[in-house]
């Protein structure tokens, strides 16, 4: 079993760790992390989940997402998944998250990343992954709307696609 470390609530490292999937005690909290691949034609990397997954079995969602372990900083966290998952060697040494979302038990640090990756060169990892595509803005609207991908925000998903060229700051 995988653990993971925990954080206080301003997300300062304590000296604890859990084993994944356990009730964290109360007052901590833990790191998760999403990465979402555009390309230049402005369309996401979506993959699809596995049949045999615990949540969200068969339903399609952003390019990778996962927990970070113990010991690991979020940027190695989304370095390990891409590789894990869809066999992306990716250095994201020096990149930062566009955002991270606090949500009930933790914090979600969100990737934004251009590439134009081809499909051919993906491994997907057969446990979790059943199948990738590349999918524009109203493509996921539209499978969100008629429940084949995670039922994320319709606002979020505008947020993810209007943030891939900007920093988030108004001029």
């Amino acid at each position: 079993m995988e653990k993971i470390d925990l954080y206080d609530r301003n997300r300062q490292l304590l000296n604890q760790t859990a084993f994944r999937g356990e009730k964290l005690p109360n007052g901590t909290y833990r790191l998760v992390i999403h990465i979402c691949l555009f390309n230049d034609k402005d369309e996401m990397l979506i993959q699809q989940r596995q049949t045999t997954q615990k949540h969200f079995a068969n339903l399609w969602d952003l390019t990778v997402g996962g927990q970070v372990r113990a010991g690991e900083t979020s940027w190695q966290g989304v370095q390990r998944e891409l590789l894990e998952e869809l066999g992306i060697n990716m250095d994201m040494s020096d990149i930062l998250p566009k955002l991270t979302v606090p949500f009930k038990d933790g914090f979600d640090d969100v990737y934004l990343v251009r590439t134009n990756v081809s499909l051919d060169e993906l491994t997907l990892q057969k446990e979790e992954v059943q199948a990738v595509k590349w999918a524009n803005e109203a493509e996921i609207l539209d499978m969100i709307g008629c429940g084949e991908f995670i039922g994320y925000q319709e606002s979020y998903i505008h947020f993810l696609f209007s943030m891939i060229d900007g920093d988030g700051t108004f001029d």
